[in-house]
């Protein structure tokens, strides 16, 4: 029995071990991601700061909406009976002020929109529909008319439920928070993120390149997307290909944020230590290897509620990596789930490629009449491609030809 444990113990080591290393499906990699997610508690913040957080608890209404019955309209407030006599104009209410008079039969108040109707009228008669007499009243000269009146509770009643907890707030939601008076709102906190690249042949932009050399590109790619979903990351610097400075500058970046993103340094190259310094770090690795292209080695790896995203060193792998499954995973970490934004359009030219086993993401076009085009694209490193680009099309493994009118999935930028 003694042997026959030792061999299932090496074969389940050996077993996850090649596991790791194999290049797996996309959509294995996403769940493993996603179901990955950890949340990090819950704060309050003003209403006006809280876009792009999730809401943590239900909101109500502490009044009806609206208020009292109001104007829809620049008019006059009668009663509808009356409306093809001659009215007499008994007082003007603009929108904040009390109506001091009483509708009866045969009179009419001038109102402005948002005033709060008076009692005794139940139609509002609009400006352009009528005409002064010389006598000072007014007659209706439209053909029909409608009541005009936005009556009490007509949108929410006091007490209703206007939001609930999960909702990721945008800024459309920022007139509700404030109509309702929820002036602090509690929120999930978002997670703390640093951001480094790796690489000795990196130079910061504001440089040139010697020979050999190219500019940093992909941690400013990568902390300006973070910035899109309200996530203000730390820039921690260039890490060299040197096994001991990543291992020092990957545990100070860990010490005080919950996610680390790194691009470059995560193939299989001589000098790509990211994989043996994260496990010299004691975290997990749960995949190396993504079936995409671009992006391949994408590695995902995790630690006591920490994570690290490391996303391939050509900048086009990395933006596209970043959307696929960095975004994702901080939104679940705020406790949003938000499932990617896909649009099905038609090709607009037959778009072919040569190798079919990965799925395929290409920068795409999109035309006025809806149609996508491929644009001018060289391979991941072509980074200048990105910037006549709208979304990236999904190829899926196995096919090599669209046909053009066919359709096809894209994700937007």
């Amino acid at each position: 029995m003694e042997k026959v444990a030792i061999f299932f113990f090496t074969f389940l080591t050996l077993y996850l071990c090649v596991k790791i290393y194999l290049m797996i499906p996309f959509d294995e990699a996403y769940n493993i991601v996603i179901t990955s997610s950890a949340t990090y508690g819950y704060e309050e913040v003003r209403f006006t700061e809280s876009v792009n957080r999730v809401l943590a608890s239900d909101l109500f209404s502490d009044l009806p909406m609206p208020p009292f019955d109001k104007s829809a309209m620049d008019g006059y407030a009668c009663r509808a009976a009356d409306i093809h006599q001659a009215l007499q104009v008994i007082e003007s209410v603009p929108a904040g002020v009390i109506p001091e008079k009483k509708i009866s039969r045969g009179t009419c108040s001038q109102i402005m929109t948002g005033a709060m109707i008076p009692e005794g009228a139940d139609t509002v008669i609009p400006v352009e529909d009528t005409e002064r007499q010389a006598d000072g009243t007014i007659r209706f000269t439209g053909k029909t008319v409608h009541s005009n009146i936005c009556p009490l509770g007509e949108d929410v009643q006091t007490g209703s439920q206007v939001l609930s907890a999960g909702t990721l707030l945008r800024d459309r939601h920022i007139p509700i928070l404030a109509t309702i008076g929820a002036v602090q709102v509690q929120v999930y906190k978002k997670p703390s993120v640093a951001v480094l690249a790796t690489g000795t042949e990196l130079v910061e932009p504001e440089l040139k390149p010697g020979r050999a050399q190219i500019r940093n590109s992909n941690a400013y790619q990568m902390v300006a997307q973070l910035n899109t979903i309200g996530i203000q990351a730390d820039y921690m610097g260039i890490v060299p290909d040197d096994e001991e400075r990543s291992y020092r500058q990957f545990r100070d970046a860990l010490d005080d944020h919950d996610i680390m993103l790194l691009s470059g340094g995560v193939s299989m190259g001589r000098y790509d230590y990211v994989p043996k310094v994260l496990e010299r770090l004691g975290f997990d690795l749960h995949f190396r290897k993504v079936a995409i292209q671009p992006g391949r080695p994408t590695t995902f790896a995790s630690r006591d509620q920490k994570f690290v995203f490391g996303l391939p060193g050509n900048p086009v792998s990395s933006f596209m990596t970043l959307k696929l499954f960095v975004k994702p995973f901080i939104y679940r970490c705020m406790a949003a789930k938000i499932e990617p934004r896909e649009l099905i359009l038609a090709a607009g030219t037959r778009i072919t490629r040569k190798k079919n086993n990965r799925l395929a993401w290409i920068p795409v076009k999109i035309t006025g009449e809806q149609k996508v085009i491929p644009v001018d694209y060289h391979g991941s490193a072509h980074i200048f491609a990105l910037s006549y680009a709208d979304g990236m099309l999904g190829i899926p493994v196995g096919q090599s030809v669209i046909k053009e009118g066919e359709p096809v999935h894209v994700r937007p930028f």
